[in-house]
């Protein structure tokens, strides 16, 4: 037993010996040992850190820029604002009733001052003789009813609800956006008119000077053409059409097949250089030999 527990191989059973020389002390270590080791863990932690860090940031700059494009497609492609304006616009012009001092609703604000006072010469006069009061209404766009004839029958309605009251009277819609108009009216105004004119009116002046994007000439010529109706005179006329067809890039079919011969006479002398030469050249050498 004392040979098996002998000091110098069992040091820690001895108390002496493990009290007095400790065989293993943290103060004999170097001291760069445990830091290292630290740094290491450090460092590893920061490059994982910094690893991860960069697709977060750059998938935070993706969503971004996706939530971005969204909302400018939004605003882009739902003009929510400019319908409701539009509404208010049409519900205005029902509810506050026919213009007192003039005969124009210029709701779409694309009259000039000298158009609307020569309505008003023009249109004052007729009334003053043959008893008729016309209307003339512009709105930009129509989100309530589905064409001018519907919003123009409604407004006569609305600012002339009974039949005594709507008899002689008419009533003149242009729509911007939509480059069309519409005219209604009580019995005698339609008689009085014709339906001739009404329809020459809504399908040559209205329309084709709209989307010239002359409304002033739109709503004056249809306005005399009414008047010149009502006083029993000639027919102005409507605008006359524009020829605008364009010139076509395609040749004809004479020109077509020239070119097609043309064509055939060169690649048919192509292919027979490429065959003729070679064999000729073939021929003379053989024959030489």
């Amino acid at each position: 037993m004392e040979t098996i527990l002998s000091p110098p191989f069992s040091p820690l059973f001895n108390p002496k010996t493990s009290l007095s020389k400790p065989f293993l002390s943290l103060s004999h270590l170097p001291r760069s040992t445990k830091p290292i080791c630290c740094s290491l863990r450090k460092q590893h932690s920061q490059i994982e850190k910094e690893s991860f860090s960069v697709p977060k940031s750059w998938v935070s700059h993706v969503q971004q820029g996706l939530a971005a494009l969204a909302i400018s497609l939004a605003l882009n492609f739902c003009p929510v604002v400019s319908a409701d304006s539009a509404l208010a616009s049409e519900l205005d012009v029902l509810n506050e009733g026919p213009p007192k001092d003039s005969y124009v609703v210029d709701d779409a604000g694309v009259l000039s001052r000298v158009t609307k006072s020569d309505l008003k010469a023009l249109l004052s006069d007729v009334e003053k003789r043959k008893g008729f009061h016309i209307n003339f209404i512009t709105v930009r766009k129509l989100t309530s009813k589905a064409d001018a004839f519907e919003y123009a029958d409604q407004v006569l309605e609305k600012w002339y609800p009974s039949v005594e009251q709507g008899n002689d009277k008419g009533i003149v819609v242009l729509v911007t956006s939509q480059k069309e108009g519409a005219i209604t009216g009580g019995p005698d105004f339609v008689k009085a008119v014709g339906d001739t004119v009404l329809d020459a009116t809504v399908s040559e002046n209205l329309p084709v000077l709209a989307t010239e994007e002359k409304y002033n000439e739109a709503v004056f010529s249809t306005a005399r053409r009414l008047v010149a109706a009502i006083n029993g005179l000639p027919d102005p006329g409507g605008p006359q059409l524009k020829d605008n067809k364009r010139e076509s890039n395609f040749k004809s079919r004479e020109e077509t097949d020239e070119k097609r011969g043309q064509f055939t006479l060169v690649v048919g002398g192509l292919l027979v250089i490429a065959f003729v030469v070679p064999m000729a050249q073939y021929y003379a050498y053989v024959s030489k030999k």
